[in-house]
Parts: structure tokens; C-alpha cells; sequence
């Protein structure tokens, strides 16, 4: 069975017990809303009101084949029908708060192959906007009647705002700073001197008598100057699985190559390569320049990027990928040789989500960190701090999955 999401809000506020005593019951109404209200659900629990129009818009998307758990006809559910999907929305969006709204509508989509009902300029207005929707759309893109294109792209762009509004900020004071520490001056004024670094050289010259360090050789950080000092190549997977993260990698994307010192490329794949690096400016641009699907050739895709490369000690290469390759296996992996022999800082990141562990080719990852190039899933939040390291060449900061 699947257990259908209970937590709900109406427009006086969450509902749920008011006192310690009322426990037993709210226990009782949980269950029932979950198990759906067939005769051997076992509660004994009726609902009425709010509670009964909660669990006929669960119903309507968890209920099997329409019927309860004894086999009993149920009268509610979505069919095909465009009116009816867009009051459910408007009800789900009534009684349950936004998280559990997305999860709904993701379900609804997998579970009732609503899909195609999102080519409707009113379904796509009526929904609750996420990663997830936005992923879905662009998998549309290419069914995606004009007269639905331009209602897609405004729920884009919402998505892509509220995501740079959240990562852009962050991101570019970590870059900001990484830069700076990455270009050291051994001459440096006094509030550009790097301590750390700069004790760390010059312990043998410590005086014990006086307790102190005494430096022979100062450390410094570079000035920050409005001069390309890093090149970035983010290589992004588009097969239909890596979705959120090509959602993810283009608003990145943006951020950086809005960043002067930070000369950015993107760069998207499957068995074809594509350089969107000319519509960076608009992150919705390159969304809807990707299509999501088909088959997946990173060979190919690194070959392209390595051929870009200018300046090698100063470039990082973001491959995002599931490494499922169906491409040359062997050249693939002498091409991360190759580059990583040149001085070309490589991370391979199997997801760019908020999701938990991704699906991935275990052997092509463990072939890759045998080279140094260690693979692992990247919360968006992480990023920045994975590429302030891949900048200043220091270990990156692996999660810890165990």
C-alpha cells in the first residue's frame, strides 16, 4: 500500500489535536485519512466536513482502480478530465500545505499519467511550481502547443527565480572568496596576509623562549581584479533521470557566468553534445534549449570539453552525470586522465538535487575515483562549497553517505 500524505492545513490553520486528551482521536482521524476508509481499515473513525473533502482528494489520487481496499466502488477520482484535475489542484491546494502539495502532484503525474493534461494552459496555472514540474515541462517541450509555451515559461522563470534568489547570493560571496585565496602574493600588505598559511611555513622558526612564531616568509592573499582567473566547464547529462539537476546546473550556471572573474561554459549531452554558453544570460533560455531523454555519451561530451580548454591549471570541469555511458568506456576514462594530467581540477557529481542517493553505474564510479576523480551526489546548497575547493585545489568536501 501506499500511504497517501496526511498533513493538512485548511484556512483556520493546521488541524489536528487541541489538548492531550484529544491524542487518541487525532490518531484514529490520521489513520483513517491514510488507509482510505474501506470497511476493514479498522479505525471505526468518521469523517465529516473539511476531514471529508480532505480524503476524497486523497482518494481520488491513491485510491486503486478507483475503489477502496475491499473492493468497494469509490465514487471520487480524476479520470482524464481537465475540469476535474483542476478543482482537485485547487483543492489540494486548499488543504494541504505547499510541500505536501508538490509531492501530490508529482505523485498524480507518475500514478495517473497526467502529463499530457499539462499542455493545458489552465492546468499549468493552477499548479504548485517546483523542480520537479519544471523537469516534467521541458520532457514536454517538444509536444508543447504555442498556445501553451508561454504559460510553461512563466512557471519556469518563477522556479528559476526562486532559486537564484536562494543560491545566487552565497554562491558568489564563496566563489569571491575562493578566488581571492587562490591567487597568494608572498609580499603582501598586513590585512592581506594568509596566518594560516603563513605560521604553518614558518614553524621551524619558532623562538620557544618568547612562545612565538617568527616569519621569515609572509603568505598572502591575491587582490581581487576584474580579470578572467578561473574557467569553469559545467557538463551536464540531459538523459530524462538527471532532470532536477539540469534545473539545478543551468541556474548555477547563470550565477557563475555572471561572475567577471569566472569565464563559464555550459555544455549538454546525451548521445549529442550541445554548447548553450550563449544563453547563459537567461537560465529559462537554456532550459528549454535542453530536451530531456534519449540515450547518453559522456566520451563524446568530454571530448568537446576538452577541446575548450584554453589555460588548464585554471579550469574546473563539473561533469553531471549517472555515468551511465553508452559510449566508449575506456576512452572516457583516459580522457579524465588526460585532463586531470594536465591540471585540470575534475569533479563528477551524480546528482545536482535535493534528492537522496541516485541511481548511478557503481563500476564507472569507482573507476573514476581510482583517477582521483571521486563521484558523489551534491545538495545545491553543498555546491558553492565543492567549488570554492575545486578552485583552490584543496580535498573537496565529500558528504558522508555511510
Amino acid at each position: 500500500m501506499t500511504a497517501a500524505p496526511v498533513e493538512a492545513t485548511g484556512s483556520n490553520g493546521p488541524t489536528g489535536p487541541t489538548d492531550a486528551g484529544d491524542a487518541g482521536d487525532e490518531r484514529l482521524r490520521r489513520w483513517r485519512l491514510v488507509l482510505g476508509g474501506a470497511e476493514a481499515d479498522g479505525t471505526g473513525c468518521v469523517l465529516a466536513g473539511q476531514d471529508a473533502a480532505m480524503d476524497g482528494a486523497l482518494t481520488a489520487l491513491y485510491a486503486k482502480d478507483g475503489k477502496g481496499r475491499s473492493g468497494r466502488d469509490r465514487s471520487a477520482g480524476l479520470g482524464a478530465s481537465a475540469p476535474s484535475v483542476a478543482r482537485w489542484l485547487g483543492d489540494i491546494r486548499t488543504y494541504f500545505p505547499s510541500s505536501v502539495v508538490q509531492v501530490m502532484q508529482r505523485d498524480a503525474i507518475d500514478r495517473l499519467g497526467l502529463s499530457t493534461l499539462l499542455l493545458e494552459p489552465e492546468m499549468l496555472e493552477a499548479v504548485e511550481a517546483d523542480v520537479h514540474l519544471v523537469g516534467t515541462l521541458l520532457s514536454l517541450n517538444k509536444a508543447m502547443p504555442e498556445t501553451t509555451k508561454e504559460t510553461a515559461r512563466a512557471v519556469v522563470r518563477k522556479v528559476v527565480e526562486d532559486l537564484e534568489k536562494r543560491l545566487a547570493s552565497r554562491t558568489r560571496a564563496t566563489l569571491t572568496g575562493a578566488l581571492d585565496r587562490s591567487t597568494r602574493i608572498s609580499r603582501p600588505r598586513h590585512h592581506d596576509i594568509d596566518w594560516n598559511r603563513t605560521i604553518a611555513a614558518n614553524l621551524k622558526h619558532y623562538l620557544p623562549e618568547y612562545r612565538t612564531v617568527v616569519p621569515e616568509r609572509l603568505i598572502g592573499y591575491g587582490r581581487a581584479s576584474q580579470s578572467v582567473k578561473k574557467e569553469v566547464v559545467l557538463c551536464i547529462d540531459q538523459s530524462g533521470s538527471m532532470a532536477a539537476s539540469v534545473v539545478y546546473a543551468s541556474v548555477f550556471g547563470a550565477v557563475l557566468a555572471s561572475m567577471r572573474s569566472i569565464a563559464t561554459r555550459l555544455v549538454v549531452f546525451d548521445t549529442a553534445v550541445v554548447d548553450l554558453t550563449d544563453q547563459l544570460d537567461d537560465p529559462v533560455d537554456v532550459l528549454f534549449g535542453t530536451q530531456l531523454g534519449g540515450g547518453t555519451d559522456i566520451n563524446r561530451a568530454l571530448a568537446y570539453c576538452q577541446s575548450q580548454i584554453t589555460r588548464p591549471a585554471d579550469t574546473v570541469v563539473v561533469l553531471i552525470s549517472d555515468l551511465y555511458e553508452g559510449g566508449i568506456r575506456d576512452e572516457m576514462l583516459k580522457r579524465v586522465a588526460a585532463m586531470k594530467a594536465s591540471g585540470v581540477q575534475f569533479v563528477t557529481l551524480l546528482a545536482l538535487s535535493d534528492e537522496g542517493a541516485p541511481a548511478y553505474d557503481r563500476e564507472h564510479a569507482a573507476a573514476l575515483a581510482a583517477l582521483g576523480a571521486p563521484a558523489f551526489a551534491c545538495t545545491p546548497d553543498l555546491f558553492p562549497e565543492v567549488m570554492a575547493a575545486a578552485i583552490e585545489k584543496r580535498p573537496l568536501p565529500i558528504p558522508d553517505t555511510a
